[in-house]
């Protein structure tokens, strides 16, 4: 038990440096002292305008988008049994995308407060389809195979809507290329007050589902023998999955890797100090570890290109990509 809170605690403290790196880190660097003093005496100086109005949003919003993908990417490998599973193979994002396209080509909505409710539903319509269809199709221990099976094949039929509206608008493909890019940027705290109870669905979702999850991890039968309830086990999950999921693309767009990477980087730093691999522990570890790498991939991303910025979500897809080679090279902990 020690070792784990202790495991926790580091990676909190982790967490708050990158919101303070978030919050003092930019095209203008502001001191530690000047950003305290902004945000507890706000005077209306300019120092106090750029953490108030631009910086607090995007870290807010890195805070709201990180840990829900982070969880939302453990869950699904846990559901599937597939520990290449992220929010992308269940046809989430794709529903959240197809939602956007539709506002904007369809309904002419132009503004990301408009946009958010159609990447909701969207979202959640492509992750009822999946789950519905995958659910009946499969039983028992092939449930997880015919799920990911449905999931690439919704992905695929949603992309391809997707790519023909783009092809026919250039209206549509100019503003839509704002969105689908996964960013931070230009994000306001009311559409994170808008999404709030879909992503506090999830998460309690994601915790209700916790203990059914290291029992799926057995096999079914096993899970069974120890008293869990399949059925129920997998419908929480999959709500999880498909509300944070649909929650933090809406947010932020499809930001890229964070579900992949993230629950393997958990599991790694669990083993390594033998705290177990129970979703108990992994899912706030989960959620810190989100946190840290959407908020410092955001960071970086204002510095390394200056006078622009690089979208949050080309710089998660830079970090994860070498993180998830590395951890290939040992299987035993993407295995478990």
């Amino acid at each position: 038990m020690g070792r784990r809170i202790g495991l926790l605690l580091g990676a909190a403290v982790i967490l708050i440096l990158a919101v303070a790196a978030s919050l003092a880190i930019g095209a203008r660097p502001i001191p530690l002292d000047e950003v305290w003093a902004a945000l507890f005496h706000p005077n209306g100086s300019e120092t106090a305008v750029i953490v108030h109005d631009l910086r607090i949003p995007r870290t807010v919003v890195g805070l709201a988008v990180g840990p829900a993908l982070a969880v939302a990417g453990l869950v699904m490998q846990a559901l599937t049994r597939n520990p290449l599973a992220e929010p992308r193979i269940l046809g989430i994002s794709a529903g959240a995308s197809t939602g956007v396209v539709l506002a904007i080509a369809v309904f002419g909505i132009g503004t990301l407060a408009g946009w958010i409710w159609f990447a909701l539903l969207g979202a959640l319509a492509a992750g009822a389809v999946v789950f519905t269809l995958g659910l009946r199709l499969g039983t028992g221990s092939s449930s997880p195979i015919t799920l990911a099976l449905t999931g690439a094949a919704v992905d695929a039929c949603l992309g391809a809507v997707i790519y023909t509206l783009l092809s026919t608008s250039t209206r549509t493909f100019d503003q839509f290329r704002f969105w689908a890019v996964g960013s931070l940027s230009g994000r306001s705290l009311d559409l994170v007050v808008q999404a709030a109870p879909i992503l506090l669905l999830g998460l309690v979702s994601a915790i209700a589902a916790a203990r059914g999850l290291d029992g799926l991890a057995l096999g079914d039968e096993v899970a069974v023998g120890l008293g869990h309830r399949i059925a129920l086990v997998r419908t929480t999950a999959a709500i999880a999955a498909v509300t944070l999921t649909g929650a933090a693309v809406a947010l932020a767009g499809p930001i890229a890797f964070v579900g992949l990477a993230v629950p393997h980087a958990a599991r790694a730093l669990s083993a390594r100090f033998g705290t177990g691999t129970s979703h108990a522990l992994l899912l706030p570890l989960s959620a810190l570890l989100g946190g840290v790498l959407v908020l410092v991939a955001d960071t970086v991303g204002r510095i390394i290109a200056p006078p622009g910025e690089i979208p949050a979500g080309v710089l998660t897809a830079l970090v994860g990509a070498p993180l998830l080679v590395a951890l290939t090279r040992r299987p035993r902990l993407v295995a478990a």
